[in-house]
Order: C-alpha cells, then sequence, then structure tokens
C-alpha cells in the first residue's frame, strides 16, 4: 500500500440519459440491427495492440457525484461547505470518506483515490465527452459523439480473449458519449439492455426470434439468402457490406455457448450475488466482473442519478448504499479470484458539485475538481492529490480526465498518440493530452 499525501430519465440540462445507441433483437434482421458482421470483419482488419490479458470495468457515475459526500470529506470546514453527514475512518491511516461509504472505507487500502482531479467545464453534455473521448463537445448539447468513446477504441485496437464475444460491452446502456465517432458503426458497443437484478433478466441480443426455425437456420445457405436481402435493404443507408465468412462468426456468436454463458448472471451463486446486493448497481458490476472474466476487454456500467440540485441527502440515502456494497464487492471480488492485476477498475463522473450547499439543499455543478475510484491494474494504492479546506481547487497533484484515460489506454496496451482520419480527413490522436499520472506507476 502506498498512501500519496504527504429507467429513462433526464439530467438537468434536458438531455435524456437514455442513449440513443440502441440494438435490436437478435433475429435475422437483428444481425443488420447491431451489424455483427461488420463488427468482426472490422476487428480483423485493424491493427491490433500488443496481446495482453488485460481489460477495463468503467463505473460511469453520470450526472456527478459530489466529492464531500463520497471520497473528499471536509469535516472542518462550515457546515455549509461539509454538508449534514458524518465521516468514517478507513483501512488507511489518517484517511477519511464520506459515512455513505462504509464497505468501501474497509477497503481502502485496495483502492487509488485521487482527489484532484478538475477541468474547466460545469455542463454535462461537454464535460461527460471528455471523460468518455479525451475531448470537449463544441457546439449545442446533444448529438452523437464528435470523437470516439474509449471503449470504441479498445474496441478497434484490442479483440477479445475469445472471439465469439464482443470486445465492448455496456452495462445495461451505452454511456452518454459511448459512440464510435468517426470510427463507424461497427465500433459501437454491445448493449445488454435490461435489468439483471431481475429473475427474468435475459440479453436479448443474444436471442434468436421465437419465430425462426432453426433447422431452417443450420441451412447457411438460407441463411445466407435471408441476411443478404436484409443487407441490401440496410446498404440504401450505408450501415451493412457485403456477406461473407464473417457473417458466419457473427451466427456463431448467438448460436454457439460462450456468449451465452459469459451473459449468464444466473450461474453466479445466490451468496454472491447477495454481496453485490439484490438491485441494479449490484448486479450491473457482478456481470461486468462475468464478463471480463471470460474475455471481454472493456465494460462500461451506468450508474445514474448523480445530479443533486435539491435534497442531496434524500439522493445519497437512494443511491449510495447500493454503489458503496456493489463497488466493495467487486473489487473484492476481483482480488479474490487473483484478477486484480488483470482488471482496471475505474469509477468517475463527469464532475463534482459545488462546494457550498445551495437553497435547495443540494450540490450544483463543479469542474473545478473531482474524486475519482481506481482499483486494480497493478497500480499503487492510497490517496493521491489533495484539495483545498472547502474542496474548491486542487491544491497538490491536480490531473485532468485526460490523464485518466490515458491509464486506462496504457493498462490494455494501447498508444493514445495512435491517429485515426476524422470525418473530414483530418488525423486526429487518440489522446492529445495523453501524460500518465506518474505517482501511480
Amino acid at each position: 500500500m502506498l498512501n500519496i499525501n504527504g429507467h429513462a430519465s433526464t439530467f438537468c440540462d434536458g438531455v435524456s440519459r437514455r442513449s440513443a445507441l440502441r440494438v435490436g433483437t437478435l433475429g435475422l434482421a437483428g444481425f443488420a440491427d447491431l451489424g455483427l458482421d461488420q463488427i468482426i470483419r472490422a476487428r480483423a482488419a485493424a491493427p491490433r495492440s500488443a496481446r495482453r490479458h488485460s481489460s477495463v470495468i468503467f463505473v460511469e457515475l453520470a450526472g456527478g457525484p459530489t466529492q464531500f459526500e463520497t471520497y473528499d470529506p471536509k469535516p472542518d470546514a462550515p457546515q455549509e461547505y461539509r454538508g449534514a453527514f458524518g465521516v468514517l475512518d478507513t483501512r488507511l491511516p489518517g484517511v477519511l470518506f464520506s459515512e455513505w461509504m462504509p464497505r468501501q472505507a474497509a477497503i481502502a487500502d485496495k483502492l487509488t483515490i485521487i482527489r484532484s482531479i478538475y477541468h474547466p467545464s460545469n455542463s454535462h453534455d461537454p464535460s461527460s465527452h471528455l471523460t468518455q473521448t479525451g475531448y470537449y463537445k463544441r457546439g449545442p448539447k446533444g448529438g452523437p459523439n464528435q470523437m470516439p468513446a474509449f471503449g470504441c477504441v479498445v474496441a478497434k485496437l484490442r479483440a477479445p480473449d475469445k472471439a465469439a464475444l464482443p470486445t465492448y460491452v455496456a452495462v445495461p446502456r451505452a454511456m452518454r458519449n459511448g459512440g464510435p465517432a468517426h470510427l463507424g458503426k461497427s465500433y459501437n458497443p454491445f448493449e445488454t439492455l435490461g435489468d439483471p437484478s431481475r429473475s427474468d433478466f435475459k440479453v436479448q441480443n443474444l436471442a434468436l426470434e421465437a419465430s425462426l426455425d432453426l433447422r431452417r437456420l443450420d441451412d447457411r445457405r438460407g441463411l445466407l439468402g435471408a441476411l443478404d436481402a436484409r443487407r441490401r435493404l440496410a446498404d440504401l443507408q450505408g450501415a451493412s457490406e457485403a456477406v461473407d465468412d464473417f457473417t458466419y462468426q457473427a451466427f456463431d456468436m448467438i448460436t454457439g455457448p460462450a456468449a451465452k454463458i459469459a451473459f449468464d448472471i444466473g450461474r453466479e451463486s445466490h451468496a454472491l450475488r447477495d454481496t453485490y446486493g439484490r438491485n441494479t448497481t449490484g448486479q450491473s458490476l457482478l456481470l461486468a466482473r462475468r464478463l471480463v472474466e471470460h474475455g471481454v476487454s472493456c465494460v462500461t456500467v451506468r450508474v445514474t442519478g448523480w445530479d443533486d440540485h435539491s435534497k442531496i441527502a434524500q439522493g445519497l440515502k437512494k443511491k449510495c448504499p447500493s454503489y458503496d456494497q456493489g463497488l466493495a464487492a467487486l473489487v473484492a471480488d476481483l482480488h479474490d479470484r487473483g484478477m486484480t492485476d488483470d482488471v482496471l477498475v475505474i469509477a468517475m463522473g463527469e464532475f463534482g458539485r459545488t462546494p457550498r450547499v445551495n437553497k435547495n439543499a443540494g450540490r450544483d455543478h463543479w469542474g473545478s475538481v473531482m474524486s475519482v475510484l481506481l482499483s486494480g491494474g497493478r497500480l499503487r494504492t492510497g490517496v493521491l492529490g489533495a484539495s483545498n479546506s472547502r474542496g474548491e481547487v486542487p491544491i497538490r497533484n491536480a490531473y485532468r480526465p485526460e490523464n485518466v484515460l490515458a491509464m486506462l489506454y496504457r493498462h490494455l496496451g494501447i498508444d493514445p498518440a495512435t491517429s485515426f482520419a476524422d470525418f473530414t480527413g483530418r488525423p486526429r490522436p487518440v489522446l492529445e493530452r495523453r501524460e500518465l499520472i506518474k505517482e501511480l506507476v
């Protein structure tokens, strides 16, 4: 250990949390909707980074969590800054967490907390675009990505450990700015959809339509004929290419056992599911662990609802216990399975919250400082950086979201200086600011 201190709703900006990226149930039509043949074809054509058994679980704390009531409490600040809640000792001597993080406090020696991430924006859309791509989104709020999200870059440059699995999976849906931009539709995430805490949860994207005759599907020529008819319609929109051997591989993905097993959370023990928490957040994190264990390279998990402009105390009571339990269980589970070196966990939002509690008993957007959690990935553990006494700005070890993404790419063996042509043909690097967080390596 190293203690380095010396369902669909909207954000306050009116943009839906529900991703515009949507894939259909995989019947014959679903092949074209999801573009599995395109995904597999693109994987084969794309340059690859050096192969290494490594993966990332990125927990998107959508809306922007408060730093005060999570990882950077200010117990000595005036009441209007420190908020209404107390603090807890952690396993790191002298390090305090909010009282809402008891389970994570108990495993703090397995965590890396950066208390000094910052950027200048206080707007959801450009800020989430920054944390997920390394670039601010310009112009009006909303709309598709202007640069590719990290998961899409991973999908282009890495293949999963098993060919029958997608490289980039979003649980349950793509992040707000989780799309591929100029990389193309082939690198959209595979969305699980649905709530994995439900007893009837099933990844519909892996299911054939009930009306299909499996004997017909066994006839490859019949399958290709049906796919080709669908392709010709899709080609009118430029969404598909010629059906070839990659279509067969896409067929194998949804008819073979590997993907079905990887996505089957019901195979986990009842005791372990209880440990993660029988709720959407806990079971989503358990599914993420299952996916990386089976060979998926990048999994994102949306944990929404952190946009607490009013009555923040009531909001925290609803969401913090499930997040604290699920995240702590994930970290402990990875350690117990000997996966902690190979899996890097990152939990972050798009910004922090205002130092002073507002007149509505909430906290507003605050890009000037935020806390970010990392675990695993062979990183040094402890607390890095600090904000001032009122949680307003970094005073030590200031870093930006791009630096966090640089650490993600480093773990996966991807060079963030790699460039791809944007929509204008101009080469654009994966990251323009790509310095590592040197204290952690």
